[in-house]
């Protein structure tokens, strides 16, 4: 085995110290960072030296980003870290709104407000002694009058959760269930209540009793029930919601008597992938790992026409027999030929039982079927929902065997005809 040489470090180490902080920050926001790690980020930063910033960024970014799904959550605790000569005053203004630094009149982007608390927590042990403080100014905030913080919890957006909302958001998520109505079958079982007339076993009966017809055996419809399709849609537009949203079928797969005959889990952003079978694995984390690995466009473009071209040539015949309810999970804002795009979902609309389009968009109260995708999509899905937080996906499992429930596209195709 190869021996390591020492590392050299200054009497003053302030960029190893900086680093350690650094990483540290990282590994409160949720990114798996240990010792280790740490110890090769100062090394691989002494081996290669910097005279830009973004030699050092990379550098670091190969030490501590193994994962797509780490980039966004890297490149913000960075930007605040490294960057922003008054990052203090930028998250103090992004995690209480009514102080005002540097931070504009906005929501946090991506893993922006993440990155501000794990980079707040602790600050009063590791504040520079250069910082300007007031000591005598105290902020209290009374939570006495506000709501419980689960129910704020449930109508949070998923984009704009703190690591800590996200674990409690998906133990909420894990004792969901999804729960659907069984479909009468042609094939029919035993029982005294049914309508139909067992031929076969009233025949076999009457020659046990030497031809008499004394009893007239019976049938019911023998309930079966559907597939779940999910085809969820992990662009960089719908990344945030689209690790959730995964969390929650990952339950729904592993629910026992949740009704469903299987859960078939496909990704699509510039490819179509099926995680499948990596949603069977006990471990949500494992899955999910196992699912992020297989799908090598995370946070990517955006081909919804093609995509779905794809799963209709390759894999509608495999899973969507015995009427397949699908779950469409994107924001349907498509970059290819609006054409091809029609063409598949009316395919996929006409192979499914029912088509229901979960779109984070609905959010906003003011939304509207101006992006061509919207406008090219909506005519064919059965419901159109939203799909951006815990309150919305519980709304789902309440109405998703209500074959009339359309959700909000009758208001939107008003819209659009206007």
């Amino acid at each position: 085995m190869a021996e390591q040489l020492p590392l050299d470090i200054p009497d003053n180490p302030k960029l190893a110290q900086n680093i350690t902080h650094f990483a540290r920050a990282l590994r409160k926001a949720g990114l798996p960072i240990g010792t280790g790690r740490v110890i090769d980020a100062i090394r691989a930063v002494q081996a290669a030296g910097f005279t830009e910033k973004r030699d050092f960024y990379w550098t670091l970014h190969a030490c501590f980003v193994n994962r797509p799904e780490h980039r966004t959550v890297f490149a913000q605790v960075f930007r605040l870290y490294w960057r922003d000569p008054r990052y203090l005053e930028h998250m103090m203004s992004m995690m209480l709104p009514a102080i005002r630094g540097v931070q504009e009149e906005r929501k946090a982007d991506a893993a922006e407000k993440r990155a501000a608390e794990a980079l707040l927590d602790g600050v009063e042990r590791d504040l520079p002694a250069t910082t300007e403080q007031e000591e005598e100014s105290e902020i209290e905030i009374d939570a006495t009058q506000t709501a419980s913080s689960e129910e704020r919890l449930r109508s949070l957006d998923f984009e704009q959760m703190s690591t800590s909302e996200i674990a409690k958001a998906k133990r909420i998520l894990s004792h969901l269930t999804l729960p659907v109505k069984p479909i009468e079958s042609r094939r029919g079982q035993a029982s005294h209540l049914g309508h139909r007339i067992d031929r076969a076993r009233t025949l076999r009966s009457s020659m046990r009793q030497g031809g008499e017809l004394r009893d007239i055996a019976r049938l019911q419809p023998k309930p079966r029930w559907p597939n779940l399709v999910a085809l969820c849609d992990i662009s960089g537009s719908m990344s945030q919601y689209s690790r959730i949203i995964l969390h929650f079928l990952h339950t729904v797969s592993n629910a026992k008597g949740a009704g469903w005959a299987k859960v078939h889990a496909f990704t699509f952003g510039t490819r179509l992938t099926n995680i499948t079978r990596h949603l069977h694995q006990r471990d949500v984390d494992a899955a999910l790992t196992a699912a992020g690995a297989e799908a090598q466009d995370w946070e990517g473009g955006t081909r919804i026409g093609e995509c779905l071209h794809q799963f209709n040539r390759d894999w509608s015949r495999r899973v969507m027999g015995q009427g397949a309810v699908v779950l469409l999970i994107t924001d349907g804002l498509e970059r290819g030929d609006p054409e091809v795009l029609e063409k598949e979902i009316e395919r996929l609309h006409l192979s499914s039982r029912r088509l229901i389009w979960l779109n984070p968009l609905l959010r906003w109260d003011g939304f509207a079927p101006k992006a061509q995708g919207v406008a090219t999509m909506l005519p064919h899905v059965d419901s159109f929902r939203a799909g951006h937080s815990i309150a919305s996906l519980e709304d789902l499992a309440t109405v998703i065997s209500q074959p009339d429930d359309q959700g909000q596209k009758a208001r939107l195709m008003a819209a659009l005809s206007d």
